[in-house]
């Protein structure tokens, strides 16, 4: 039988996880503004799914590996943090030009595949997997459990960001308006970068 309490605490956990900021809403907001939100909607699916299987894997044993070696996780600190400063230069004058340029939103697979040097991923996925684990029981019905819930709660969570920039892409029509736009997303990524690597 599931424990109410338990999946109250799970909902909870997920829900203030996903919806804060972090590398994914950042790009989910980017990709809103810049392409609408059905446009968004495969980056989406791709930030659920490959975050949900990275979760089943860390409940399986691959967290330990950060635990052998805690150097790997600085490393995926870094390619995520230039990951993301390479989005922000890429923002800068984009939003004037997407009819011109050959930018698309990020793809289903190149989403799930962002999640392995995601920290703040790994980060929910190790801490739901040392929390919500139970140390007796059946292992494969509480994997299927929290994959479940995160499943759920996961695209609930980053959507809003998505429906906020295209809500903005539908309004914003000055350029200048633009402009700032671009710079403030540009600095919002700069910004999680430096937190990703300070952390």
């Amino acid at each position: 039988m599931i424990n109410l309490e338990l999946l109250f605490a799970l909902i909870t956990f997920y829900f203030v996880m996903y919806v804060t900021p972090g590398p994914n809403n950042a790009m989910v907001l980017t990709s809103g503004l810049k392409f609408g939100f059905l446009k968004t909607v495969p980056h989406m699916t791709g930030i659920t799914i490959g975050h949900v299987l990275q979760l089943i894997l860390v409940c399986l044993g691959l967290g330990k590996i950060f635990q052998i070696f805690p150097q790997l996780q600085n490393i995926l600190k870094i390619l995520c943090a230039l990951y993301l400063l390479y989005l922000g230069y890429k923002i800068i004058g984009s939003f004037s030009k997407i009819k011109e340029d050959d930018a698309r939103p990020l793809k289903f697979h190149e989403a799930a595949l962002f999640q392995i040097v995601n920290p703040k991923a790994w980060t929910i996925s190790s801490m739901a997997a040392s929390g919500f684990l139970p140390k007796d029981g059946n292992l494969f019905f509480s994997i299927i459990f929290i994959a479940i819930i995160a499943l759920m709660i996961c695209p609930l969570s980053i959507s809003p960001w998505a429906a906020f920039g295209s809500a903005i892409r539908n309004l914003v029509k000055n350029n200048k308006i633009k402009a700032v736009i671009e710079y403030f997303l540009a600095i919002l990524l700069l910004i999680t970068a430096i937190i990703i690597v300070l952390q």
